[in-house]
């Protein structure tokens, strides 16, 4: 367990496309209200005003609950800090200045071994920090706003510089804090493999990616049918996904308010993908998951196609339909590809031996977050 240069530039990655995701979100907003699109812009304010402030609220809980670990008084400054919507950057700088410290200073020859395993394990759990709330925020936020880009863009059959760089954007965001937080998550994390190598994560990837484009354009189709029953069929699966995350007794948050807030923000996360919420098997919640993703598909690809094709852009009606059904298909190869042969098993047989002296039990909330 290591934090590498790679992994220092991956973090320099994730803050770029956080920025540029950020700046493209008030562009596309400032353009809709511009062109007199006022629905469209403040739904784009109201998807990263939310999911910002989801965000900060957890980041500040996580600098409470350090300092109270550490056994420091709480600073005024970092609730100031995330009121202001700071507190990504500021975790992001603390970070970066320790995580350029780490991969840079050490070497494989360095003398004080201890000093740099703790420094390690404290630039990893703060990477790790980052990436569940960018995973946060990019479910929270980016989906919803790439399911209205997609919207409009299949509405009135033309792409502007602002919307195509948006959707780019997000599709990047979707890629890039849903792998780099499961690399991140099982380094956290001592007694779980590393996912390491090209081919298991690429292939993590293109199964996550594909799923939740098919989806992501199958909700975008219910939206030209008919607005309300797509958002009732949204809230429909939130609410079943609080119910499982209550059902299954998470415990992730000290304070009840905050653990209710995270199972709400688990819901949403289902709503769009699997993810598994207590570290259990889940071979048999996650087959009824895309069972029900695949008739749901399938049943609004009926519903669209029962239509007249005056909702719909005519020239974008067969090539979607067969987009939806051909990543679903492949998304579904590519998870059983995964956990057929790219998975890395909970690392049960090999142990490193044990250091002479009582050994310090490492705190991670980690370990009660999702998994995969």
């Amino acid at each position: 367990m290591k934090y590498t240069k790679c992994n220092f530039m991956m973090s320099v990655l994730g803050i770029i496309i956080y920025i540029a995701d950020l700046i493209v979100d008030i562009c596309a907003s400032v353009r809709f209200f511009h062109e007199g699109q006022y629905v469209s812009g403040v739904l784009i304010l109201s998807f990263m005003l939310f999911g910002t402030l989801v965000v900060q609220c957890f980041s500040y809980t996580w600098f409470k609950d350090d300092l109270k670990t550490a056994d420091q008084e709480s600073q005024n400054c970092f609730l100031l800090l995330h009121c202001l919507q700071g507190g990504v950057f500021t975790r992001y700088w603390f970070a970066l200045k320790k995580g350029y410290h780490v991969a840079f200073k050490y070497t494989s020859n360095t003398q004080n071994f201890m000093e740099e395993q703790t420094e390690q394990h404290e630039v990893i759990d703060r990477v790790t920090d980052l990436s569940m709330l960018r995973l946060f925020e990019t479910y929270l936020e980016g989906c919803p706003q790439l399911i209205l880009q997609l919207y409009i863009l299949l509405e009135h059959g033309e792409m502007n510089f602002i919307q195509s760089a948006a959707i780019a954007i997000s599709c990047c965001a979707i890629s890039v804090a849903t792998v780099d937080f499961q690399i991140a998550l099982r380094k956290s994390l001592p007694d779980k493999k590393l996912l390491n190598g090209a081919c298991p994560r690429t292939t993590y990837l293109l199964y996550k990616f594909l799923t939740l484009a098919s989806w992501m354009l199958s909700v975008v189709l219910l939206l030209f049918v008919n607005v309300n029953l797509t958002l009732f069929l949204l809230s429909f699966l939130w609410l079943i996904g609080l119910i499982w995350a209550i059902k299954n007794q998470t415990q992730f948050c000290n304070s009840r308010g905050m653990e209710f807030l995270y199972r709400m923000v688990v819901g949403f996360i289902l709503v769009f993908t699997f993810f598994n919420i207590k570290g259990q098997h889940t071979r048999c919640p996650m087959s009824c998951y895309y069972s029900v993703r695949v008739l749901a598909t399938l049943g609004i690809l009926f519903m669209f196609w029962t239509y007249p094709l005056s909702i719909f852009n005519s020239d974008y009606f067969i090539p979607t339909s067969v987009f939806i059904v051909l990543t679903l298909l492949f998304g579904i190869i590519f998870l059983i590809t995964y956990y057929g042969n790219c998975h890395p098993n909970i690392n049960e047989d090999t142990k490193g031996d044990e250091i002479d002296g009582k050994s310090v039990e490492r705190y991670c909330r980690m370990r009660y977050f999702l998994m995969e």
